[in-house]
């Protein structure tokens, strides 16, 4: 399954359009956007690491958790 999964990965990355740096960058989120969606994120989960320091996925990470485990309990 695993192997399969790879391959599909790799046939998928080598036949796109993409160019080596765009596919990289996507992975990494270093490429810059001009979504105004995705500025007002990124701004927002800045303030709140500054504020909290934890980034907002892992507020939502957490609360998750916390929320499975009081399931289990009862």
């Amino acid at each position: 399954m695993i192997k399969k999964l790879f391959t599909l990965c790799v046939i998928l990355i080598t036949c796109s359009s993409c160019s080596e740096f765009a596919i990289l960058a996507s992975g990494a989120s270093i490429a810059g956007t001009q979504n105004v969606y995705a500025r007002a994120y990124n701004g927002v989960d800045i303030l709140t690491i500054i504020q909290t320091d934890k980034d907002i996925k892992r507020h939502i990470y957490d609360t998750i958790k916390t929320n499975r485990n009081s399931k289990k309990n009862n």
